[in-house]
């Protein structure tokens, strides 16, 4: 899957970029596009956050991404792995219209689960969420069936709060709505890495 197509402009910073020890958090880019397309046409990884999309699909998705950060100052960041530069997901402080709550919402690519990277951006997501963002509560919608989000929930210290709703065309959806207050993060922040 090649880019090459777009002239890359100069970069336009649509928000913040974080960093953690092994992570990068910014605003999805061009260059993530063949990583996300890849991530997308999987179907394990897709399977819990709308399902197998096509390469012309994942393009509008990252752009509709982009273009939540430039209208409300909040969306996905992209996950790169510092050590290679490369995409290795998405996690988000993003609020869609209609969505239940603030959300702290994380996927990565196949091969970057099972080392702690979700913790690890999702704890820089929550402590940007609590203290640039000013929230009060963050969320995570989780499948029932979707054991390892709940492991990185349980992590993190949130609790499952039971059934939640998502807004048209999501409605038959079932989710958990796990999620902790920012005087619970407070506490529970101190027994992760910073």
């Amino acid at each position: 899957m090649t880019t090459a197509a777009y002239a890359l402009p100069p970069h336009v910073a649509l928000g913040p970029t974080l960093e953690t020890e092994r992570l990068i958090l910014r605003p999805p880019a061009v260059e993530d596009f063949p990583r996300w397309a890849e991530f997308m046409a999987d179907p394990e990884t897709a399977r819990f956050i709308g399902g197998v999309q096509p390469a012309p699909q994942v393009w509008r998705l990252i752009c509709t991404v982009a273009g939540m950060w430039a209208l409300t100052g909040e969306g996905m960041f992209s996950i790169l792995e510092k050590e290679t530069g490369q995409w290795i997901g998405r996690i988000g402080p993003l609020h869609p219209y209609g969505w239940p709550g603030r959300e702290v919402g994380w996927s990565l690519h196949r091969d970057a689960t099972g080392k702690g990277y979700a913790v690890e951006a999702a704890a820089a997501t929550m402590d940007y969420a609590f203290d640039v963002l000013g929230w009060e509560n963050v969320i995570h919608c989780i499948a029932p069936e979707n054991l390892p989000s709940a492991a990185v929930a349980t992590r993190l210290g949130s609790r499952n709060r039971g059934p939640g709703a998502l807004p048209e065309p999501l409605q038959d959806i079932a989710i958990d709505l796990w999620g902790q207050t920012r005087d619970e993060w407070a506490i529970n922040r101190t027994r992760l890495k910073r």
